[in-house]
């Protein structure tokens, strides 16, 4: 199923291959900090068992302005600028020198200034899309259009088809073909059918869009208008025909492998091999994730107008392509994914994009340049100490659980110990010789990079799979567990204030760091993650009688995450996020059990005025201090497997009993659960 379990989605997360030994040096520009915790932040009126929440980062939340160019504001986001900054001053100084063709640096460099070179983007309009756009017109019938889609992915800008090569989930060490449900614009189905006057207003704006981008090509008002309403109608349709963001989370009904043969049966209008042919692929069995979506293309194809799927790929093209066209093609997509969709008010600065574009399309040459300036060695050692520490905590309570058979509690334990532990950066950097990157052309730049992804992966196909491979690079603000490789991955760019800070006391790491840490290791153990043995397999380890024990304590955690509401009339989705919420609970719970084990930790001596435990709970709320634009959170409720940062704070600290000494916590109190309501899985 190829999912991971990313500490935080609004981050962009990038697949890339991981890959040379490096070391690292200490970054002397930044002044070591000596202030952990913003006092100023709380809200002391606010009572720590109303809502602990507000109590932690109150007076923030009210001080604090959403930038216009941002969806939201907070820890991550404020992390994530600073390192922008940080790659701002390396690219703008490699793109200074003079470097040898084909080298890490001139790679890294010209692309960074062929996407700043906005006067060359412009003078092309959208000439860059017109070849695509004009063998889009071409086609004559529906396998012709088939042919088009598959014929497009090995220039990066395929159609249709949810392709992807990846581990097997029930043979981790083999790669196999995998295929998922496609083809609509808009973040999942529910927004096609949803029917409140929130979603009603996007699929008018999307309507909008659509229309707006086909004038901007030339053509006419009425006719643009047509063809948007009749891609609506046609996506609607394909809509039907997904599975929810629920039923994604269920990797037993997503995992479905045919022979080709078998599969044929099931979608007798697309001719398979010649499908395969054009994409390069070669197998005789595939996993097909969603296979409704593809018998519902097979006859979507013959029976919707030939002339309606056109222009429905042309859309798509244009859309795809607009961050890298003319502004009005840029700012006509915002209009729409980031205004409507999102809230953001005008779109950031171009610079902040070209950092992104870069860190997306050549992320371990830029990383290489960014860990050699801001990653210290200490951090790492210091890091490793925290997992290794949290792993032990994380075995004793394994085998102190009231409701596993030892005969689980041996299996989970084997699993837990066969972790893989990435912190950092890769041993080995992944390669970029077949990209060539041209100062003058940043379309071109997308492209070449866009091939050598697809190349790279297929030839995954005749090699077993690389579990050294890393799913984000380095200077991400981010974490995640992978369950087919059974690996906890903490790149560099989250090693940093305010989760990680090498002169913090231990209250503060272990609140913030410590929490992710716990978090990641307990997504091995949730409802999808408990799923895979140690050895990345979906396969069942455990017992009838643990399996159905786990599940009425996870239908426990649905019950309590539902009854939390958002923006007044919206609940939080407890099924879509039960993963997160299981790893939070158990996250928090490992970290603070671990720093029950240090020094400061079995000490009380108070720091600003709290005591040890106190200032760990601090820690954790003021992590997830985050603001988000009303239409950012509505899309969020809908898509997001994470819940509001509200109750990813509350929601846990409700079921711990150390968090209600620590803060007097009593009955009559909003955050107060009688004893027996509390949740305790791991």
């Amino acid at each position: 199923m190829n999912f991971k379990h990313a500490l935080w989605l609004a981050v962009p997360v990038l697949m890339v291959a991981a890959c040379k030994n490096k070391s690292t040096s200490t970054n002397s520009d930044v002044p070591q900090r000596t202030v952990f915790f913003d006092k100023t932040g709380m809200d002391t009126t606010v009572s720590p068992g109303e809502n602990f929440f507000l109590y932690a980062s109150g007076t923030w939340m009210k001080k604090t302005e959403i930038p216009a160019s941002q969806t939201g504001w907070g820890s991550f986001y404020t992390l994530y600028d600073d390192n922008q900054k940080n790659l701002r001053k390396i690219l703008e100084e490699v793109s200074a020198n003079k470097n040898d063709a084909g080298s890490p640096d001139q790679k890294v460099g010209d692309l960074y200034a062929s996407g700043m070179d906005t006067m060359a983007i412009e003078k092309l309009g959208y000439e860059p899309v017109k070849p695509l756009l004009a063998k889009i017109d071409a086609v004559k019938d529906y396998k012709e259009l088939i042919n088009l889609c598959a014929d497009g992915y090995k220039e990066g800008d395929g159609f249709l088809f949810g392709f992807y090569v990846g581990p097997d989930d029930k043979i981790s060490t083999k790669n196999a073909v995998n295929f998922s449900q496609a083809g609509i614009g808009l973040p999942n189905r529910d927004y096609y059918f949803n029917n409140d006057s929130a979603t009603q207003n996007i699929r008018k704006e999307y309507v909008k869009y659509m229309t707006k981008l086909f004038t901007l090509t030339g053509a006419d008002q009425a006719m643009a208008a047509k063809q948007a309403d009749a891609i609506l109608k046609l996506e609607t349709e394909i809509a039907k025909s997904h599975s929810t963001p629920v039923e994604l989370r269920d990797p037993v009904k997503n995992y479905n492998k045919f022979a080709v043969a078998d599969f044929q049966k099931q979608v007798p209008d697309i001719d398979l091999n010649n499908l395969f042919s054009r994409m390069m692929v070669k197998t005789d069995t595939v996993l097909v994730g969603q296979p409704k979506y593809y018998q519902a293309l097979n006859t979507l194809l013959k029976t919707q107008p030939i002339d309606v799927w056109k222009s429905k790929l042309k859309f798509k093209a244009l859309s795809d392509a607009a961050p890298a066209l003319s502004k009005i093609f840029r700012d006509t997509r915002f209009q729409f994914y980031g205004k409507t969709l999102s809230g953001q008010k005008q779109q950031e600065e171009r610079w902040k994009k070209m950092a992104e574009a870069v860190d997306g399309g050549l992320g371990e040459l830029l990383g290489q340049l960014y860990t050699e300036k801001h990653f210290k060695p200490e951090a790492k050692e210091r890091m490793l100490t925290l997992v290794n520490n949290l792993q032990s905590v994380y075995k004793s309570r394994i085998e102190k659980l009231d409701w596993m058979s030892p005969e689980t509690k041996q299996r989970a334990v084997a699993k837990l110990q066969a972790f893989t532990k990435k912190i950092g950066y890769p041993d080995k950097w992944k390669k970029y010789d077949d990209v060539e990157i041209n100062r003058n052309s940043y379309y071109k730049n997308l492209q070449s990079i866009a091939k050598h992804d697809y190349k790279t992966m297929i030839d995954k196909m005749s090699k077993p799979v690389d579990k050294t491979e890393w799913g984000m690079t380095p200077p991400t603000v981010n974490a995640y567990y992978n369950p087919s490789f059974n690996e906890i991955v903490f790149p560099a760019g989250i090693l940093q204030f305010p989760f990680f800070d090498f002169a913090a006391d231990d209250a503060i790491n272990y609140g913030a760091i410590g929490a992710v840490i716990g978090h990641e290791m307990t997504h091995g153990f949730d409802d999808q993650g408990r799923q895979y043995d140690k050895d990345g397999n979906l396969k069942d380890w455990w017992t009838a009688a643990d399996a159905a024990k786990f599940k009425t304590k996870a239908q426990a955690v649905v019950d309590q995450y539902n009854k939390f509401t958002v923006l007044n009339n919206m609940k939080v989705n407890g099924s879509l996020t039960l993963g997160e919420n299981l790893a939070d609970i158990g996250g928090l719970a490992i970290a603070y059990q671990a720093f029950k084990m240090t020094e400061q930790g079995k000490g009380d001596k108070k720091i600003d005025g709290y005591t040890p435990d106190q200032r760990f709970f601090l820690s954790f709320a003021q992590v997830w201090r985050i603001k988000d634009r009303d239409e950012t959170m509505r899309m969020r409720v809908q898509t997001d497997p994470h819940s509001p940062e509200m109750y990813r704070v509350n929601g846990p600290l409700s079921n711990m009993p150390e968090f209600y000494k620590a803060f007097n916590i009593k009955p009559g109190d909003k955050m107060y659960r009688p004893e027996n309501e509390r949740v305790k899985v791991w």
